[in-house]
């Protein structure tokens, strides 16, 4: 008797767990039993999520925050590349399960597949010499024929110069990380991009300033990207997503990766600018 009562327990306990199992959302209990979060990202935006070539590791604010999601799940993070040019692509293919590294809210993106809350505010702005901080000061001022604007293909920056710097003389550079570098070196002038990027690359390099980046041409914040039929899973992302807000780990990741790389400069985007309400 003491040994039937033993297994009819241990019954009892599996139907229980796998009633608990059997009320996830299919794609939650897909990821726990494969025990992976495949994570899409192209892995050249610092300081969102960038591929450390001396460690082969990513590294940054959404890289910190993919490996929360992960470990919310109870599972591990496998990072699957992409590219600007075929991030949507990718992700409607299913070729992860999202993607987060750095990607702005767009009523384009949300048309085509889910988009999560806002989680970090984000604009376009200047990245330029410091010597011509002065010059590039507006859109209008960078709009001229004799401006070199260098951006990587296939994201928003590259939409947005061919959009409002048409006499400006555009340059494609595949390499994203490489531009600033470059914008230094004088290969170009100007660099349009996200004032979390232009911040990070003037703390690194002395000779990189961002006028504008305390007032960007634009106003948005950085999403969590999945293709439709991901609803349940986009549910789990922002209930995720605010309770990294309210416990303050979003404004720790972003003195972090953000605010520890600006200490030395006065370009320092406010902190309500970067870790807003979350908004859909």
């Amino acid at each position: 008797m003491k040994r039937i009562a033993i297994i009819l327990n241990l019954l009892v306990m599996m139907i229980l767990a796998g009633c608990a199992e059997s009320t996830e959302p299919e794609v939650i209990r897909t990821i726990k039993k494969e025990g992976v979060l495949r994570v899409g990202t192209t892995g050249d935006y610092q300081p969102m999520s960038f591929l450390d070539p001396a460690t082969g590791t990513y590294v940054g604010f959404d890289a910190a925050l993919a490996e929360d999601l992960a470990e919310s799940l109870g599972v591990k993070v496998e990072y699957v590349p992409t590219s600007w040019p075929t991030l949507m692509e990718d992700t409607l293919a299913g070729r992860f399960d999202l993607a987060l590294c750095g990607i702005t809210i767009t009523d384009a993106r949300k048309e085509q597949a889910l988009m999560s809350d806002g989680y970090l505010g984000n604009g376009k702005t200047v990245l330029c010499r410091k010597e011509d901080a002065d010059t590039y000061t507006s859109l209008e001022a960078v709009n001229r024929p004799e401006v070199r604007v260098m951006e990587n293909p296939g994201g928003l920056n590259e939409k947005f110069a061919r959009e409002n710097l048409p006499e400006a003389q555009l340059i494609i550079h595949d390499v994203n990380e490489e531009i600033p570098g470059l914008i230094a070196q004088g290969e170009a002038d100007v660099m349009i991009t996200e004032i979390l990027e232009a911040g990070y690359y003037c703390a690194k390099d002395e000779r990189l300033a961002a006028p504008l980046i305390n007032d960007p041409f634009t106003h948005g914040q950085l999403g969590v990207l999945m293709p439709k039929g991901s609803e349940a899973l986009l549910e789990y992302v922002n209930e995720f997503l605010a309770n990294e807000r309210e416990s303050g780990r979003l404004e720790e990741l972003a003195q972090q990766y953000i605010y520890g790389n600006n200490a030395e400069t006065e370009a320092v985007p406010s902190s309500s600018d970067l870790v807003p309400a979350l908004q859909p």
